[in-house]
């Protein structure tokens, strides 16, 4: 197998030729066809994220098939395409998982930051953490919902019932969300960095109501707001933006240090909550949702070995919709 590798802090990721792994129990090996590029990569380059062990391979929005099975191993079989998203494993015991909430288990694995991930020709996964695809689009516009579809839905879903809605930095979830939203019959708001009408036509493209940027205010209050670009001092704009009851999601899992800003911003009964990872039910229930909806993808497809570029591009905010790793063997 061939494995572009993070070894130190900033990178850069290096090409390497490596045995081809093999499953344990409980787990399958996947031949990587496709595999986003999301903003969590950037984190886990600039060591944003806590506990990064090196050497580590990043990327968690795989699709590829299963080309080996470890024992024990029942519900995938050979030559079946799989989604691997960014929760790897859970404990199954911790107060979190036995109730229901696996996306803060105590003892989790993360694809991509605490086990190697899908910027590789092979990856291994728990098999219980892989979903399966079935044979619709192709690999590439599929691949960013393996993260940003499916961060972007649970977002969503926390938002509430918002007719009403704010989106702060339209990239990869912003761009799906949108659709999902508009499909169910609410009006979206767009922000952007100053000056990114390239984003901002997008947004209208998808069905936005309206699109500026992020200092901006609509013509009326918004009834809820996300937040997926990893700023700060995104968060008193948005607060101003909403109106009394509203509610702010940060969907992040790494943002700047907020500014102060006065309490009035979130009196009201305003509320301030964040996104942590995810649900394999998240995943079983946005893959249906993004079915119905008709979700399309904008996606650059990249060479595996173009990846240091590609997070690049990424951290300039030169990419358009999502940027996805194909592999060429």
């Amino acid at each position: 197998m061939r494995a572009m590798v993070l070894r130190r802090e900033g990178g850069p990721l290096q090409l390497e030729d490596r045995a081809d792994p093999t499953p344990a129990p409980g787990e399958i090996r996947v031949r990587v066809n496709a595999c986003g590029v999301c903003r969590t990569d950037l984190h886990v380059l600039d060591n944003e994220l806590p506990n990064i062990r090196y050497p580590i391979v990043l990327g968690h929005e795989i699709v590829g098939r299963v080309d080996l099975i470890g024992p024990g191993v029942t519900t995938h079989r050979l030559g079946e395409r799989v989604g691997v998203p960014w929760l790897g494993h859970t404990c199954g015991v911790c107060h979190f998982c036995r109730d229901g909430m696996e996306n803060l288990c105590d003892r989790p694995l993360f694809t991509g930051y605490t086990r190697d991930g899908g910027f590789a020709t092979h990856t291994i996964a728990d098999a219980r953490y892989a979903f399966p695809l079935g044979e619709g689009d192709n690999d590439v516009a599929i691949a960013p919902l393996l993260c940003a579809g499916l961060i972007g839905w649970r977002s969503l879903v926390m938002a509430g019932k918002a007719d009403r809605l704010g989106i702060y930095g339209f990239g990869a979830a912003g761009h799906i969300v949108t659709q999902v939203a508009h499909w169910q019959g609410r009006q979206i708001y767009a922000f952007t960095r100053k000056g990114d009408e390239a984003a901002q036509n997008l947004a209208l493209e998808l069905g936005a109501t309206w699109a500026s940027a992020s200092g901006e205010l609509p013509d009326e209050p918004l009834d809820a707001a996300i937040i997926y670009a990893p700023a700060g001092e995104l968060v008193p704009l948005a607060l101003r933006a909403v109106r009394k009851g509203g509610r702010v999601v940060c969907a992040g899992i790494h943002m700047s240090d907020l500014p102060s800003f006065p309490y009035r911003l979130l009196w009201g009964e305003r509320q301030l909550v964040s996104v942590a990872n995810l649900t394999r039910q998240d995943g079983l229930d946005f893959l249906k949702v993004a079915f119905q909806a008709g979700v399309r993808t904008h996606t650059t497809p990249y060479p595996l070995v173009e990846a240091n570029e590609v997070l690049a591009k990424l951290k300039r905010g030169e990419i358009l919709g999502a940027a996805v790793l194909v592999t060429d063997e």
